[in-house]
């Protein structure tokens, strides 16, 4: 986590090249930057990438704006006719790029904002990077990721914008993810039990679900909820 000392600029900065800015972030975001400064990987989740370097490099974009109810989040329903993950909520994101340059470095940022307005048509021109948390692993697909932290700075239209891809675009308020009416545990086929949230008609759970429920908790915002209430996955999950 290098981005304490990537502070103080744009991430439109000059070059072309991406740099990480907590300059100007409202106030409420400040847990948010606290936790990604301190956080540990072991503490967002057991599953690591590999020490042998094996798994795709790639990047979510969890973007946090401001709507009508308050401080919210970015999400995309995948289409049901994907191989992977299909119909499941997530953050947009994807497998970098060679033209997103170094894993190491800047290729997250640049994968997180190009995925991003590939699935969603959000303008990158209008997000402010401000952290990164560690990379994570997910071992279904492989995918070795760095969930990328964004501020929704100047908020453009968004939407569905390959269907083949994407069933659904939208945002939810974190009111309604601190919501203890709205938090479970989902149990699947296998054992496996994890976090979950069932908002805007949907069930977010998964990889998607760890992250957003390991932020709520390091930044402060987590309310008591029962976590003796259980969602069952069915196998196709």
């Amino acid at each position: 986590m290098t981005h304490a000392s990537n502070t103080g600029h744009r991430h439109h900065t000059d070059g072309g090249r991406l740099r990480l800015s907590t300059e100007g972030l409202p106030d409420w975001l400040d847990p948010v930057v606290r936790a990604a400064r301190t956080v540990e990987p072991l503490q967002l989740s057991r599953f690591l990438p590999p020490e042998n370097g094996a798994g795709r490099q790639s990047a979510v974009l969890i973007l946090f704006g401001e709507g009508e109810r308050g401080p919210e989040l970015l999400l995309m329903e995948r289409a049901g006719s994907l191989r992977s993950h299909a119909g499941q909520p997530s953050f947009p994101g994807g497998a970098l790029d060679p033209e997103d340059g170094d894993p190491k470095g800047e290729g997250p940022l640049r994968a997180a904002l190009r995925e991003a307005e590939e699935e969603t048509g959000l303008d990158p021109a209008g997000v402010q990077l401000f952290g990164v948390l560690p990379k994570l692993y997910i071992p279904v697909s492989g995918f070795v990721v760095t969930p990328v932290l964004g501020w929704w700075r100047e908020p453009s239209p968004v939407g569905v914008v390959d269907p083949n891809e994407t069933a659904r675009v939208f945002t939810v308020p974190v009111a309604d993810l601190t919501d203890p009416a709205n938090r479970a545990t989902t149990v699947h086929p296998s054992g496996h039990r994890g976090p979950a949230f069932l908002v805007e008609s949907a069930l977010v759970w998964g990889f998607t679900a760890g992250v957003i429920e390991r932020l709520l908790h390091y930044a402060g915002w987590e309310r008591p909820w029962d976590r003796d209430k259980q969602v069952p996955l069915d196998w196709r999950a």
